[in-house]
């Protein structure tokens, strides 16, 4: 990234540069093995030759891609690398809220110089927008959405250095700006706002009391400083992807909390479960110099607390959000709800960092439109997911028979429990989407420069093959599964590849990407996706927006709509300079798309400091767009 300060640096290369992981002991044959297996797939890339495991999306024919294209409603636009936003001819964007805007009138007006005040900082749209989704509760459209992490040196532009926070209230205003913010929006003459002042409007900071729920709520794990009981949390961190329930309620998603702990006594000794978790001496922010919540010498079961699935109620802003310990405690990236034919409640969740799993959670209870839903996540079984060569794949259980851990110790160290059953290292699952329209799921998996060079966190080798076909993948890919019997709480499942990213202008061979990746779409590290109610899938990108080298001819990130019968994929919009396209969302009438941009450089959305922003994408006829 741009900057020299730590803030700059992407979440994973800080945890390496931290922690470093162990260097390969048997990696040798491995990385021997991916060189035949390179030749060997390249060649089905090139020619489509039929494989279970290179599936539809990358084998489809020309000639069916070219029938796909009418369920395209829009002409594909090239690669950008300038300050803004594009989208196609005959649709039309506008900012709809960006960081520091007032959520209520008591907060003061942003300052395009100097950002926001600690006075006003739980008062505004917070930092680095994410996940989101849009909940409409009775005649109004209300959407939550996550505030991922802070950038200091556009958050704190008078006091930043190297990253850290100067002082208590650079800490305290930094942790305002974060965690998830549940808004009302509105469109008018002018277009989409937010209704100020709304009694929906809510924020949800790294200091919200949150209840403890599930198996492990009241373990000795989860007993801290603050709640000897183990029953609460404060605050909720790094909130990355999203999901929502069919029952109303956002699922936001704690991703990379390990970095905001750290040691004031730098020769504590770690635990070897927080050195899976990357829980480091060094906190990222330097919160641990100003707080002993955030000291693991004071304080060491406070990073447990931290890496759930937290459940929110929209509708209700004096609800109390519930982090739901059933579903294990990883990094993660978002969760994605469907019901089993029997009514059970099945959550897709990736775990983002390199070599780490995927997992899916199965209820005991069953969903019933109007009953009772408090307790639905709070009891059933964690899964893990093994997939095989041969285009085959299993769910693994995660219980005390399995791992011979305890039943709160496998939740608060779900890794430590999926290494234990043998599951399958995946190159950094982020966002699972489910389709509506057939019993499928798909996993953006975003890259991996350590597959089949270096083991993961806890000393799990990342072989080349299956789904993971690319020894240093830079590129990423997005498997799709298909559950036996048509029942998303089967333990078994057939997958394929729906599309490797690559450069086909840069190489010729597996690196170039799936067969429907050409010149006209290429594009990297696949993160965010949805699924609208047509059917398309749409893949938002964090990767290498450089344009130069291997990523020549990529441009700055993107979003693209994909056609999972044909796998015809097509570029929508691209981002400003600098940012990660994240979040997506539609309003109720789908005639507007709301997207997430994090992270932007200088210029976006306008002069002064970079601001993250949702903006508000219509089509100029306003018909549907999703």
């Amino acid at each position: 990234m741009q900057d020299s300060d730590t803030s700059a640096m992407s979440w994973d290369d800080w945890d390496e540069t931290n922690d470093p992981r162990p260097e390969a002991t048997e990696f040798d044959r491995v990385v021997e093995a991916s060189l035949s297996r390179r030749g060997f797939l390249s060649g089905l890339v090139a020619i489509g030759s039929g494989a279970a495991a290179l599936g539809t999306g990358l084998l489809s024919s020309t000639s069916a891609q070219a029938q796909g294209a009418g369920r395209f409603a829009f002409k594909p636009i090239p690669i950008s690398t300038d300050a803004t936003v594009h989208v196609p001819e005959g649709y039309n964007w506008q900012s709809m809220i960006s960081w520091g805007d007032p959520l209520f009138s008591d907060a003061e007006a942003f300052d395009p110089e100097n950002g926001v005040t600690l006075a006003s900082s739980d008062r505004v749209f917070g930092e680095n927008t994410d996940g989101m989704e849009l909940f409409v509760v009775g005649n109004h459209q209300v959407i939550a959405v996550n505030h991922e992490y802070a950038n200091t040196k556009t958050n704190l532009p008078k006091t930043h250095a190297d990253g850290k926070a100067g002082s208590a209230d650079d800490a305290q205003l930094l942790r305002n700006l974060q965690g998830v913010a549940v808004i009302e929006v509105t469109e008018g003459e002018d277009g989409w706002g937010v209704v100020v002042d709304s009694p929906f409007n809510r924020r949800i900071t790294h200091d919200t009391v949150i209840n403890i729920t599930g198996p492990a709520a009241g373990s000795d794990l989860l007993k801290t400083v603050s709640d000897a009981t183990g029953v609460t949390a404060r605050g909720t961190m790094n909130n990355c992807g999203a999901g929502r329930t069919p029952w109303g309620t956002y699922l936001t998603c704690e991703e990379n909390f390990n970095g905001y702990f750290g040691s004031t006594d730098e020769a504590l000794e770690r635990t070897p479960e927080q050195v899976r978790y990357g829980v480091n001496l060094k906190g990222r922010y330097g919160y641990e110099n100003f707080d002993e919540r955030f000291d693991i010498s004071k304080d060491p079961n406070e990073p447990n607390t931290q890496g759930w699935v937290v459940e929110i109620d929209p509708a209700n802003p004096d609800s109390v959000p519930n982090k739901r310990t059933a579903l294990g405690r990883f990094k993660h990236e978002n969760a994605a709800c469907a019901i089993a034919p029997d009514g059970r409640v099945v959550v897709y969740m990736g775990d983002d960092e390199r070599g780490e799993f995927l997992y899916k959670f199965v209820s005991d209870g069953v969903y019933v439109p109007g009953g009772d839903t408090s307790s639905l996540l709070d009891n059933g079984t964690l899964y893990v997911a093994k997939f095989l060569e041969n285009g085959s794949g299993q769910w693994l259980a995660l219980t005390p028979e399995t791992t011979g851990m305890a039943q709160d110790e496998l939740l608060v160290f779900a890794r430590v429990a999926a290494s234990k059953v043998g599951a399958t290292t995946m190159d950094r699952p982020e966002w699972v989407a489910v389709s509506p329209n057939e019993i499928a799921a798909y996993c953006a998996l975003t890259n991996n420069k350590n597959r089949g060079i270096k083991a993961n966190a806890g000393g799990d080798e990342t072989p080349v093959g299956g789904v993971n076909p690319r020894a240093e993948n830079k590129y990423g890919q997005i498997v799709r599964w298909y559950p036996a019997n048509e029942n998303h709480a089967d333990l078994a499942f057939t997958w394929d590849l729906y599309v490797m990213a690559g450069n086909p202008e840069k190489h010729d061979d597996i690196y170039a990407g799936s067969r429907n990746v050409t010149a006209g779409n290429m594009f990297n590290s696949p993160d965010g996706m949805m699924i609208d109610s047509t059917g398309l899938i749409w893949i938002q990108t964090d990767g290498d927006y450089k344009n130069e080298g291997d990523f020549e001819g990529m441009g700055n990130n993107q979003m693209l709509a994909g056609d999972p019968a044909t796998g015809e994929i097509n570029r929508f919009l691209t981002g400003p300079f600098g940012c990660e396209v994240t979040g997506l969302c539609w309003s109720a009438d789908k005639r507007t798309m709301f997207v997430g941009i994090q992270h932007p450089a200088a210029g976006f959305p306008g002069e002064g400091l970079p601001r993250s922003t949702i903006v508000a994408i219509k089509r100029d006829d306003n018909a549907r767009v999703g």
